[in-house]
């Protein structure tokens, strides 16, 4: 009999203590219900006491939850449409209410993603689409975030924050827009080879100019030292000549039968020319 009485009990024990017993993980805070209603809450971690097979428990997160529910279509305040992917970032703040109004984690997402697309929808109504990609997006989604958190209150939740992850257009209008974009660069680059084509052209004619001017300047120069050269050698001239001017003479006409009388060539003239005197009849200059 003793040994029936201590496996009883130890069966007893088994069964019992975890009936009994359970824990509160750090990560998540529970709830204790009776018959499918809740009679407390547990926050803190450690062990906890029910009463066993009459009360069972429920445990919900702690850390931050993410809620994803895909891209949507919005419209601009420019009347532009815009397919907008966002997340949400929430956890649970009040798990009783949280339990009593959408009884587990996938209702409160539901009833999250529904309320964010609803303010997102009003809040992007208000902004430009080049705001709303890149201009002011942090602060549309601070303002979407601040929208949205009265409205979850009454459910348990806490807003933690809303994030745009992607912001495009349909389908549809991205081709038109790419090719109006093509179109706005080929304009443009179309302006810039023109400006450059002038900008060219300017620079040619200013380098011409100053080739016509330095071409001018070193000719006029050119003539000028032509000049002086050729005043010098009729100076020379001009000395020799007074100096001797029948050796003066003979020399010239020497230098002038050099120039027009190529070897080995012939000449009939008469013996009383002026030029030929020297060779007719030569004059030996006197010596002084």
């Amino acid at each position: 009999m003793k040994l029936v009485a201590i496996v009883v009990a130890i069966l007893a024990v088994v069964i019992v203590i975890p009936q009994t017993l359970f824990t509160v993980d750090q990560t998540k805070q529970s709830i204790v219900l009776q018959f499918g209603q809740p009679i407390t809450t547990h926050s803190t971690p450690g062990l906890k006491v029910k009463t066993p097979f009459l009360q069972s428990v429920i445990a919900f997160e702690k850390r931050i939850l993410t809620s994803d529910p895909g891209a949507g279509e919005y419209l601009s305040a420019d009347k532009k449409r815009l397919l907008v992917d966002h997340v949400s970032r929430w956890r649970i703040r009040d798990p009783l209410r949280f339990f009593q109004t959408v009884r587990n984690e996938g209702g409160g997402s539901e009833r999250l993603k529904a309320i964010v697309f609803s303010e997102m929808r009003a809040e992007l109504a208000l902004h430009p689409i080049v705001d709303i990609i890149s201009g002011q997006r942090e602060q549309i989604m601070e303002t979407v975030a601040q929208r949205v958190q009265p409205k979850v209150a009454d459910f348990g939740i806490e807003i933690v924050d809303v994030r745009i992850r992607r912001a495009d257009l349909p389908a549809e209008v991205l081709n038109s827009v790419f090719a109006r974009m093509q179109a706005e660069r080929d304009r443009e680059a179309k302006r810039y080879r023109a400006e450059g084509e002038e900008e060219a052209a300017k620079e040619r004619a200013d380098a011409d100019r100053q080739r016509t001017i330095i071409l001018a300047e070193a000719y006029e120069e050119a003539q000028v030292l032509r000049g002086d050269g050729d005043a010098a050698a009729v100076s020379i001239y001009a000395k020799a000549f007074t100096q001797d001017s029948e050796f003066y003479a003979f020399l010239r006409s020497l230098e002038a039968y050099e120039k027009f009388l190529p070897l080995d060539s012939s000449l009939i003239l008469s013996t009383d020319t002026e030029l030929f005197k020297y060779i007719v009849s030569p004059k030996v200059p006197e010596q002084e």
